[in-house]
């Protein structure tokens, strides 16, 4: 069992020398680090996603709507195949999804002691690009979702939120026309 979850944080973990310097802030999302001694290093933080057994629908179904290269392992394609009980098998033990618009690495819950928690407090937010590409994708992700908020006009621009259909939450804004 330790060596499940033992892998399971390596896949989910980036440890960095404690002694890092920011050099510069090249994107929202990467940063590039200096470790003592070492060379440059991209950092990226990116959106990890961790599923009840439904990591293969969540993300063929993102990937039906963002487009781009989606990825998949089983645990029992996996090198730790033989580290989980064989009722595990079939759950994706790593998957991403790369495209122009979303960067979505994901799992199934790979630890049958502890219950996963589905959170509230942190969501999805696509930004940016524009107000008809905003509302189509807002319209395909409302597919079984619940709409929490309506994509509409508000001062600040074109907004909407919803909890798709596999409780993850999304926000949406982009600039008016």
């Amino acid at each position: 069992m330790k060596q499940i979850l033992s892998f399971a944080l390596l896949v989910i973990a980036l440890t960095v020398n404690a002694r890092t310097t920011t050099n510069e802030d090249v994107s929202a999302h990467t940063v590039t680090t200096r470790a003592s001694g070492t060379e440059d290093s991209r950092m990226q933080l990116t959106t990890y996603l961790l599923f009840a057994g439904t990591c293969k629908d969540a993300m063929t179904f993102y990937h039906a709507i963002f487009g781009g290269e989606l990825t998949m392992t089983t645990v029992g394609d996996s090198p730790m195949k033989a580290a989980f009980p064989v009722a595990m098998h079939g759950r994706i033990v790593s998957a991403r999804l790369k495209s122009k618009a979303v960067d979505i690495s994901a799992s199934d819950w790979l630890r049958p002691n502890q219950k996963r928690i589905q959170g509230n407090a942190v969501c999805l937010y696509l930004s940016g690009g524009n107000p008809d590409d905003t509302k189509s994708l807002f319209g395909k992700l409302s597919e079984g979702a619940e709409v929490t908020d309506l994509l509409g006009d508000q001062p600040f621009g074109l907004y909407g939120a919803l909890n798709d259909k596999f409780g993850n939450r999304w926000m949406f804004h982009s600039e008016k026309k």
